[in-house]
């Protein structure tokens, strides 16, 4: 969430920033600033009438002990007035602090300025890429046919037991699932995350808190008994651990990893680029998440992009890496890096992985700070995706497809303890 004092001092760089995002309802800037001079208007009235009762409350004492009782009499009848008007000007200031929070949870983050203006995926920056993808695939079949053939997955069975969007993992497969999972953990937790096991539903409050509320609450399953909804990813949970809490300089950087399925909705998804594994409303991921002090927090948000690189290296999967243009940046990421997989029968690249910096906009929803010289400010969260799990399946199954079955690249090969699939 966007701090209207940035808003205020900021305004031009506001604007521009979410003309660069493509957002449209430029105008709540400006209700954000003039509701919250409203604010501080009824905020000034009270505090002078508190004040002027804690004075005549004082004066009041004094009259007492000198035996006046009368004046003192009349002195109670006059906070009276004051405490009435004080408890309306206390709700007036409970319903504008509501109306700015509603403004300020509709306005996205402001993009770094190295994020291009642009409208859709079309328009983002191709960073690097590791291979030339071009010939990989001739003759490969998909994976949802490789899944099939080798008794990998069931998709069919999935949709018997829940609906489309819920494979059910078998043999091999279910154990090159669990394989890849511990591989990430493991390649985590050597670069100094800290595992954690988060619960797998969230209240209100910690949608809140990292941006998933009100924006995705169209996308995500709701429980509505227990006004709990199912994780869209872990970075929810984990996130939310630092939550009203003063962290000291020292604690800096925090560093967490977790293991998760994660829920999507998915509504209004169709047509061939769902097919499979391609996007699904149950899935595995494991994801990092780390808070920094600003300062360092872009040469962090590199890092974790070598550290994407490297995990895609052992995979020996041809992949790239882009930097999302405003129009298709999150809505509470101030930059974003996708990691894509090339699919050898598909013919197409599958985003695989989103490593963003949100700045302080979490932070501030979270009311997460650290405490430094004295006075504390808003630390900056990052987290990724190390790895979500349906489309590198995917990837490993049709990239290594030969005519003696899928021979696994050696890393995968370690974990999984097999290293052909026929």
């Amino acid at each position: 969430m966007l701090q209207v004092n940035f808003l205020r001092d900021n305004k031009e760089r506001v604007l521009e920033g979410l003309k660069k995002r493509q957002f449209k309802n430029l105008e709540l800037v400006d209700d954000a600033i003039a509701t919250d001079d409203e604010r501080k208007k009824i905020q000034f009235e009270l505090d002078s009438q508190l004040s002027e009762i804690n004075k005549i409350s004082k004066e009041i004492g004094i009259l007492m002990k000198e035996g006046k009782k009368e004046e003192a009499e009349s002195s109670k009848s006059k906070t009276v007035q004051y405490k009435e008007s004080s408890s309306e000007l206390k709700s007036q200031l409970e319903i504008k602090e509501k109306a700015l929070l509603d403004i300020l949870y509709q306005l996205p983050n402001i993009p770094n300025d190295l994020v291009k203006g642009g409208v859709s995926a079309e328009d983002n920056e191709i960073i690097y890429q590791s291979h030339d993808v071009e010939g990989l695939g001739e003759g490969a079949i998909p994976h949802w046919e490789l899944a099939k053939k080798y008794n990998l997955i069931d998709f069919e069975l999935g949709v018997k037991i829940a609906g489309a969007g819920f494979p059910v993992y078998l043999n091999k497969g279910a154990r090159l699932q669990r394989a890849l999972v511990q591989y990430f953990l493991d390649k985590n937790v050597e670069k100094g995350y800290m595992e954690v096991n988060p619960p797998h539903v969230i209240n209100e409050a910690s949608g809140y808190g990292t941006g998933q509320l009100p924006d995705k609450e169209g996308q995500m399953y709701y429980i509505k008994e227990d006004d709990l909804y199912l994780i869209p990813t872990a970075e929810v949970p984990v996130t939310n651990l630092y939550r009203d809490v003063l962290l000291e300089e020292k604690d800096l950087p925090i560093k967490n990893t977790a293991f998760s399925q994660c829920y999507r909705r998915e509504a209004g998804s169709y047509g061939a680029h769902v097919r499979g594994l391609n996007r699904l409303h149950q899935f595995e991921k494991v994801e990092i998440v780390r808070l920094e002090k600003p300062e360092n927090s872009y040469a962090v948000l590199e890092e974790m992009v070598e550290h994407i690189k490297e995990i895609l290296t052992d995979l020996e999967l041809p992949y790239r890496v882009l930097r999302l243009c405003g129009g298709d940046t999150g809505f509470a990421a101030a930059m974003t890096y996708d990691f894509e997989v090339w699919s050898a029968a598909q013919e197409m690249w599958l985003e695989v992985s989103s490593v963003s910096n949100f700045e302080t906009f979490q932070a501030n929803r979270l009311k997460c700070r650290y405490k430094t010289d004295g006075k504390s400010q808003l630390v900056h969260t990052l987290n990724g995706s190390a790895m979500a799990l349906p489309r590198i399946m995917a990837a490993l199954l049709e990239n290594n497809q030969t005519e003696e079955g899928i021979k696994l690249p050696k890393k995968v090969a370690e974990y999984a303890r097999f290293d052909v699939i026929n």
